[in-house]
């Protein structure tokens, strides 16, 4: 079940608010976790067993750690990465000898139990007291099947207690009404564009096409992804739960290391906390820094997907990590933000070739468009980009821009005197509510007129 089908918006979601309202508090939880298993088995079938048994063995094996059992950590960490391993890898390693289907967010929930795991070891986390508030923490609708990553440790307390209060039910809608429409309006508006570009043979591409499709891609997984990310800590906010940001405006960064400070910032700390650190971070001197990066980013290539094209972008962003540690960083420092910026997303939208060419001979001939090589059947701009899809570009690079961190934080600003501190004046609050409502008829309108168009991080 995808947040953007009609299926969800008209039945299961307002089915499961509603209920869960209705709910005695001490049946919250079980109610929650009865249907984010519907949820997960509606798209999924059978395969919810394989959620189901990750949540008992990963309680269990925290039990056996609980009681001072040495080894379970291990075994533990083991166990879920030879999950990932054989429904994620197994059919790239053996060459198509092994077919398996990709489970569904087997990516995310699987890094969430390796972080349970390894923080109630550190002490950093507590153990839970039942089988169903962990297995409630691992199944979590909102953010199941493509995150926000979330720590046991920030969820715990909530899943034992929370409060629903209408300010945060009413600014939870207003999040989720916002990334539906980036995507639906922006990110599926463009799919149409990128799937166009990316078709065409070696022959058929010309320079501004090839630019045209990767500057359309840019901002379709950004907008598809954030939109993704909003619609689940929308949704936890109206069932009473703070799901932590996931996307700070990338768009805006000055270099590759502010980027991976703002997009998918919940994959990027878990590397950071559970791999990086580790590791040994940057405290065993420049050399082992540079090497303590690059497998890092390899493994977070590898993470998205089990191709080569994903192990080369992981690659690309430990190179342009490492280059900018040696000295490139400094240089993107001083130069005037706009041309950083520019800089920056220039190398990102470079990067995104991997990830959306079918293979390395697909991406190499992307790239040769790019740097100007022309096929003998060039095709004009026209046959992939109407006014429509224009229009739509240009409030994409608005709206994911350094333009938009501005004109947001001057809606945001403090209210003026006789307004209560932290809250908008009553016309605001209104008109607020009035745009949201009409963003939604509006979406809903886009929605009734699509096919369906699953989130493109439901595959990585």
């Amino acid at each position: 079940m995808v947040f953007s089908q009609p299926t969800f918006l008209f039945a299961f979601l307002p089915l499961v608010l509603g209920l869960h309202l209705l709910c005695p508090k001490g049946f919250r939880n079980v109610f929650l976790l009865l249907a984010s298993l519907v949820f997960y088995a509606w798209g999924e079938g059978e395969l919810v067993a394989l959620l189901v048994g990750s949540a008992a063995v990963n309680y269990w094996v925290c039990g056996r750690m609980v009681q001072g059992g040495k080894g379970w950590l291990g075994a533990g960490v083991a166990l879920n990465l030879a999950l990932l391993l054989l429904f994620k890898y197994a059919g790239w390693l053996s060459g198509g000898a092994i077919e398996l289907a990709l489970p569904m967010g087997i990516s995310f929930f699987t890094f969430q139990a390796l972080s349970f795991l390894v923080d109630v070891k550190r002490g950093d986390a507590e153990a839970p007291l039942s089988l169903s508030d962990f297995a409630l923490y691992l199944a979590l609708f909102p953010q199941l099947v493509a995150g926000p990553i979330v720590r046991y440790r920030d969820l715990a307390g909530q899943i034992r207690s929370r409060a629903i209060s209408s300010a945060a039910f009413a600014d939870g809608v207003r999040r989720f009404v916002f990334g539906l429409a980036k995507k639906v309006m922006i990110a599926d508006t463009l799919e149409g564009t990128v799937s166009s570009v990316f078709a065409l043979s070696a022959d058929a591409l010309f320079p501004t096409v090839a630019w045209l499709g990767v500057a359309s891609y840019t901002l379709q997984i950004y907008f598809d992804f954030s939109g993704y990310s909003d619609m689940a800590i929308g949704i936890g906010l109206m069932l009473g739960f703070r799901l932590p940001e996931n996307f700070l405006h990338p768009y805006a960064s000055r270099s590759i290391t502010e980027f991976w400070r703002r997009w998918h910032v919940s994959l990027s700390s878990w590397f950071r906390d559970y791999l990086y650190i580790p590791l040994g971070g940057s405290r065993r001197g420049r050399a082992r820094t540079y090497l303590n990066l690059s497998i890092v980013f390899l493994l977070c290539g590898l993470w998205h997907g089990a191709a080569w094209t994903f192990v080369l972008w992981g690659a690309l962003h430990g190179l342009l990590l490492v280059l900018e540690r040696v000295g490139a960083g400094r240089l993107l420092e001083r130069a005037p933000s706009p041309i950083s910026i520019a800089i920056t997303v220039s190398l990102v939208a470079l990067g995104w070739v991997l990830f959306r060419a079918d293979d390395l001979d697909h991406a190499i001939d992307v790239y040769g468009a790019l740097f100007g090589q022309t096929g003998a059947l060039a095709q004009p701009l026209a046959l992939h980009a109407d006014a429509h899809v224009w229009t739509v570009l240009a409030i994409g690079i608005l709206l994911a821009g350094p333009v938009y961190p501005a004109m947001e934080k001057r809606l945001r600003r403090a209210p003026t005197d006789g307004a209560d501190q932290g809250t908008a004046p009553l016309g605001t609050s209104v008109l607020g509510a009035v745009c949201t409502l009409a963003l939604l008829a509006l979406t809903i309108v886009v929605v009734s007129g699509q096919t369906h168009s699953p989130f493109l991080y439901f595959r990585f």
